[in-house]
């Protein structure tokens, strides 16, 4: 006799629920037309909302309670919404908004799409897609790299909140931010540390976006903008360099030049921060595991565990000093060896 499986509903569910891809394309496209920052006086009528927007009212209907069923909205009367404690970081105007981190970016999408060619043959499939790697590519079309630098950006307020505490910046005049994109992250820690100073490095068409960043911080005059290219040379004479979410989109040999470069830049008593999310052992979530399939898709890099980045930084001729752990991300610290 054949003995069936147990059928547990809420199991298939809650995969069904995992599996979706129609709520996060919905969540991008209402960001996309800014339907939150129309409701932060209260309520409005999906009319109203299309007319404001720029979109067809019975269309926005059905994606407005397709995300209202997940909490995402509430439509309070028929036909009219109103913003849920989900929908208000949607906002522009929110300090912590994500409104910018969902963009519907066309060659990202695409690359997801192939995901499987990723698994079989262990590259980036947005390379094999479009012919040249991801920044290679951005950098040849400016809307598209424009948006991802927004988006990889948006999350700064929070990783600021949690991170400008955890840190030890006593004794660093000097800060050189390597692949500081648009400088917002920068921009935010020279307001909440007015002895220091900085010089930030990226490449040329990413550090065009920089000065009207630093203006509107009013920061300016205490940071110095290069274009360089940070997988040949470093800015020398910093007290400490600091790697935001960039090593994880190399693989380890280019990541691992890159920390050199920083290496010779660098002097002896100079620190080098990287701000990453760490990979941890074991079957509970973390940020890090889910960052590691978007860094094989897309950069042909990976996340890693704590004693990876101690491997890679003995390859660089830096020594792991200790690790600070925040509800955002991690800070992994090393000094000359």
């Amino acid at each position: 006799m054949v003995t069936r499986p147990r059928i547990d509903i809420q199991a298939v569910t809650a995969l069904t629920e995992l599996a979706d891809y129609i709520v996060p394309f919905a969540i991008r496209v209402v960001c996309d037309f800014s339907v939150a920052d129309e409701l932060t006086e209260g309520p409005r009528s999906v009319e109203e909302l299309a007319k404001a927007t720029g979109t067809h009212a019975p269309t926005l209907l059905r994606v407005l309670r397709a995300l209202a069923g997940r909490g995402i909205f509430a439509e309070v009367s028929p036909e009219v919404f109103e913003l849920t404690p989900l929908a208000e970081p949607l906002r522009s105007d929110h300090p912590f908004s994500v409104r910018e981190c969902f963009p519907l970016m066309p060659p990202d999408i695409r690359s997801w799409a192939r995901l499987s060619d990723s698994i079989r043959t262990g590259r980036a499939s947005f390379d094999d897609l479009h012919d040249a790697p991801y920044y290679d590519w951005m950098a040849a079309h400016p809307y598209e790299c424009v948006r991802f630098e927004r988006s990889a950006e948006s999350v700064n307020p929070l990783v600021l909140r949690t991170l400008v505490p955890a840190v030890n910046w006593s004794g660093i005049g000097t800060l050189v931010d390597v692949g500081g994109g648009h400088g917002t992250f920068l921009a935010g820690l020279l307001r909440r540390l007015p002895e220091m100073r900085a010089v930030l490095l990226d490449l040329p068409h990413v550090v065009a976006e920089v000065p009207q960043v630093l203006d509107r911080a009013g920061v300016s005059g205490r940071c110095e903008v290069v274009g360089g290219d940070f997988l040949r040379a470093v800015p020398e004479g910093g007290d400490a360099y600091l790697l935001k979410t960039v090593l994880h989109d190399w693989d380890d040999e280019r990541a691992a030049l890159i920390l050199r470069n920083v290496r010779a830049a660098m002097r002896e008593d100079s620190r080098v921060l990287v701000v990453e999310s760490i990979r941890e052992p074991g079957d509970g979530y973390d940020v890090g595991k889910i960052m590691d399939v978007k860094a094989l898709a897309l950069f042909g890099g990976h996340t890693r565990t704590e004693a990876e980045f101690g491997s890679l930084f003995e390859a660089a001729g830096l020594r792991m000093a200790g690790v600070t752990r925040t509800p955002t991300m991690s800070v992994i610290e090393a000094g000359a060896r």
